[in-house]
């Protein structure tokens, strides 16, 4: 994308109602939102969040699919997530919102218990042992997941990396959180949930292109 695209899209995402863009002070220092998101979307429904939503295809299909439910889409970075903000107002989805921020001040945006659910899809698996604490299922990440989530609440990993799903699944068992689900190929499985293989990113399907299996698992956390 060139960089004139680029700074087209940050003006109009501010000129958008279902974007926010605070900067990092703003969320460190109790964040306006936080503990307040009903007021935002105007009803008391569950919140459920992607993290790392990149062009925000996950936010959008979900919240079509759901309408009772609201749904928020971060990521760091904001051109991408234009084209899901655009798409929200265009069809007119008033359950759909976007966050320009890190992952990692997530504990910072929702209050304790404000969350029903969170979706994690195709994250860089920061393979690399000195990259382990960028690692969104890390022990650090996972506690702050917890924090904000119900006492029902989810996380949801789909990725293609079949060393991320070891990983997690590794660090799930160890510290003894509950796994609901695991699959190494979920559209080899005829009980993949819906959710999973009824909505395809723009690099998932470059991935089963090339025949690169897509690995999902559904989990509690327990501490």
């Amino acid at each position: 994308m060139g960089s004139k695209n680029k700074l087209k899209r940050f003006k109009e995402n501010e000129t958008f109602a279902n974007v926010i863009q605070p900067t990092r002070e703003e969320v460190v220092n109790n964040f306006s939102h936080k503990g307040k998101w009903s007021a935002f979307f105007q009803n008391d429904n569950p919140i459920v969040l992607e993290l790392g939503c990149g062009k925000g295809e996950y936010t959008i299909a979900l919240a079509e699919k759901n309408p009772d439910k609201n749904f928020i889409g971060i990521d760091i970075k904001g051109a991408r997530f234009w084209r899901g903000a655009k798409t929200a107002l265009e069809n007119e989805m008033n359950n759909v919102a976007f966050i320009r921020t890190q992952i990692e001040l997530v504990d910072y945006i929702f209050a304790e218990n404000e969350v029903s659910e969170i979706w994690i899809t195709f994250p860089d698996p920061q393979i690399k042992y000195k990259r382990t604490k960028h690692r969104m299922t890390n022990s650090e990440f996972l506690k702050k997941y917890h924090h904000i989530l119900n006492s029902e609440g989810v996380v949801n990993l789909k990725t293609d990396s079949e060393f991320m799903h070891g990983y997690t699944l590794g660090l799930l068992h160890g510290e003894g959180h509950e796994v609901l689900h695991a699959n190494h190929d979920v559209y080899k499985n005829v009980y993949s949930p819906k959710e999973v293989t009824g909505t395809q990113t723009f690099y998932e399907k470059q991935y089963l292109e090339i025949g690169k299996p897509i690995t999902y698992i559904k989990f509690k956390l327990n501490y």
